[in-house]
């Protein structure tokens, strides 16, 4: 036995101050390894076939070539394939996507649907083999067609009510002294993450090991477990290091598709898709129409505000943005309607991508407040202001906290707000014309039940184990810190294990909950393990080890509003023979409770207003109509922001823990880029005097406008 105290607390807290990754050296040295690095004796590698057609059914698959060819194992497709049970409740409880359920019917449903797995035993025969192997369809008529007027779109119900209604809305626009009434679109989207999915799958003793890119190992355990009718106690799914997700690294295609080779082939098989099949394969943000009606008193005070989103989904799955429920957070009015539609189409499923609903929703919401503060002759600041909630508008539920007033001025004061003109185009630099914008931001905070460990050994060191998801956001570093202050120690005691499904359910990497959600479980199983070693002190020589279960504590929070809030601003130059628009400057103060590690947190904070950047004036996912499919689906048609579209961009926050959290924790992976979008287009408007209701804001689209010229 050996005898050990925690020690007196540090005189500097942990949580609060920079602090470099705990991982950084082993990234930027190559020794950290991804999914697709892993090395595996007997390692086989398999290669998705994906459909030319958008909609039919496969008549015929010609394997018997393909098979002759050197290094080719095998071949699976729907005449062959394992048999999966897809009549389950998945994440949240609806069903899961069939798309992940391969190889399972004659049917495509979309272009670029998995028609077939071709193994090898390297990647290059695998994928020379499955771009020989001849698939004969028998083609039907597709329909990919996206537009706001599609008479067979429908409300539908997701992790937010579909249609929420309050007071009568024509009374009130008809009472109104100024009303806007506009229209605003936005295009599909795509996260394309740095480190494309990869997923290997064995079977190890009898129980499936599956090691894989994801933002989540329980959620992949508990899909795979439900796929293959399996003991979830049987499958182990780890993922120590994930290069970004965005909400795309859920339980997709190439992960089943591992996993039924590696069944029927008994060894090891690892899938990876290419930047073009994820196009298709990894999930997407939906296009969206999206229709708001403000109306008001001639001093702003909102008396109606109706938002309306129409998105598209699959024919095979029901997925919705819900651009709309942003509204239901941001203002309060008299007649309050709001709804979320969807129309299904020839297409693969939409899925969860940075800020969903949020993202593209509050581009229209911000868009159009900025309108009705020009329309009143109020700045928009002050308009959002007079506007301010003293409840949810639609729960009628109390605020957490609700910070966004002192984000706005804190902004405004850092931004220069006060020496702004109104007035639109008379700002100037040589031909360009400058304008400034802004826009407020929330998102919810949530927590979801988790699971971790904490050992203290006797060596005087810590580790803890958590199944929780690093995918970048620095979560490693920061439940590092949160450990070290609930155990009173300094960092470098502290050593953090995370992404492996055998150390317990943990929430997922995903709706800003994850570091919050984490940091609850580790504290609550450090604070206890802190108290045995007060009253006792010895520990053996394995150590001892504490675990936590935060469900009742986290089932006991009181109902309330919780959400992160932000302000946004943008300095833009749009040159107008070309119509090129510049972002020069952006600035975000935001209120996401308290932040644990500042140098990370700023990351995230700048890293998703570039992300809005990119969303306003970029990224544009098009369809061809005539075959289905995307035109350009890769990085050299598919345009996002970089370095050179990347201005100075400054994040910073206001003090505003929650005091619901034992950590102070909300949430900041999401709320970074909601607003940056509407920010960057009401600058536009300032500089040009046009308004420009679609994304992104092209050069031709600006030229098309007709922009005054300097």
């Amino acid at each position: 036995m050996t005898t050990l105290t925690t020690g007196t607390p540090t005189p500097t807290p942990s949580v609060g101050t920079a602090h470099t990754r705990v991982e950084g050296r082993d990234k930027v040295t190559g020794a950290a390894r991804y999914a697709g690095e892993i090395p595996f004796a007997d390692l086989a590698h398999g290669w998705l076939v994906l459909s030319t057609v958008a909609r039919g059914r496969i008549r015929s698959i010609e394997t018997a070539t393909v098979l002759a060819m050197p290094g080719v194992l095998g071949v699976l497709d729907h005449r062959n394939a394992l048999r999966l049970e897809t009549d389950y409740a998945g994440l949240m409880g609806s069903k899961p996507d069939p798309t992940c359920a391969v190889f399972q019917h004659d049917r495509v449903p979309h272009l670029g649907w998995p028609v077939a797995l071709v193994v090898a035993e390297t990647s290059e025969q695998a994928r020379e083999a499955a771009e020989a192997l001849v698939v004969h369809y028998e083609q039907e008529p597709h329909d990919v067609d996206f537009t706001g007027e599609r008479p067979d779109a429908y409300p539908l119900d997701s992790h937010v009510p579909a249609v929420t209604e309050k007071g009568d809305l024509d009374a009130e626009l008809a009472a109104s002294a100024v009303v806007v009434d506009a229209e605003y679109t936005t295009p599909e989207e795509h996260h394309s993450p740095m480190e494309p999915h990869a997923a290997t799958a064995r079977w190890d003793g009898g129980r499936l090991d599956v090691v894989d890119s994801n933002q989540g190992a329980t959620w992949v355990v508990g899909e795979l477990a439900s796929l293959f009718s399996l003991d979830p106690g049987s499958v182990r799914v780890r993922s120590e290091h994930v290069g970004g997700g965005f909400g795309s690294k859920g339980v997709r295609a190439h992960q089943v598709a591992a996993v039924m080779a590696a069944t029927v082939l008994r060894r090891p098989v690892r899938v990876v898709l290419t930047r073009r099949q994820m196009f298709s394969l990894a999930g997407y943000r939906s296009p969206t129409a999206q229709r708001v009606r403000l109306g008001a008193d001639a001093d702003g005070r909102l008396r109606a505000l109706e938002h309306r989103s129409l998105s598209l989904t699959s024919t095979v799955h029901e997925f919705i943005e819900p651009s709309a429920g942003v509204a239901r957070v941001m203002y309060d009015a008299d007649a309050h309607h709001t709804a979320n539609r969807v129309v299904r189409l020839d297409v693969p499923t939409p899925t969860w991508m940075r800020a969903p609903g949020e993202a593209p929703g509050s581009f229209a919401l911000e868009a159009a407040l900025d309108e009705l503060a020009e329309k009143c002759g109020i700045d928009p600041i002050e308009l959002r202001l007079r506007n301010e909630p003293d409840k949810g508008p639609v729960s009628g539920l109390p605020f957490s906290g609700r910070h966004l007033p002192a984000c706005l001025r804190e902004g405004a004061r850092r931004f220069g707000w006060a020496d702004r003109d109104p007035r639109p185009g008379v700002r100037k630099d040589g031909r360009r014309l400058l304008g400034t914008g802004m826009a407020a931001a929330s998102f919810h905070a949530g927590a979801m039940p988790s699971t971790a460990t904490v050992t203290a050994h006797a060596n005087g060191t810590f580790t803890v184990r958590i199944a929780a998801a690093d995918i970048g956001t620095g979560a490693r570093t920061a439940l590092t810190l949160v450990a070290a202050d609930a155990l009173g120690v300094l960092p470098e005691r502290v050593r953090v294990r995370i992404g492996d499904s055998d150390f317990g359910p943990a929430m997922i990497a995903g709706g800003s909950m994850g570091t919050r959600s984490w940091s609850w479980a580790v504290t609550a199983a450090a604070g206890e393990l802190r108290d045995r070693l007060a009253l006792s002190g010895d520990i053996p020589p394995e150590g001892i080890t504490v675990r936590s279960d935060t469900t009742e504590a986290i089932g006991a929070l009181a109902p309330a509003e919780r959400h992160s809030f932000g302000a946004q601003f943008a300095e833009v130059a749009v040159d107008v023979d070309t119509g090129e628009v510049r972002v020069r400057r952006m600035l975000g103060i935001f209120a996401a409770g308290r932040i644990v590690n500042p140098l990370t947190a700023r990351g995230q904070f700048v890293g998703g207003m570039i992300w809005g950047i990119s969303m306003a004036l970029h990224e544009e996912a098009v369809r061809d109509r005539a075959f289905g499919g995307h035109v350009g689906a890769d990085l050299a048609g598919y345009h996002v922001a970089t370095h050179a579209d990347v201005p100075h961009i400054e994040a910073d926050w206001i003090d505003d823990p929650d005091p619901g959290d034992p950590v102070g924790i909300k949430g900041i992976g999401e709320v970074g880029i909601v607003g940056a979008a509407a920010a960057v287009a009401n600058a536009v408007w300032h500089a040009t005097g046009v308004r420009h209701r679609s994304l992104p804001i092209r050069p031709d689209r600006v030229i098309q406008a007709g922009a005054p010229r300097a």
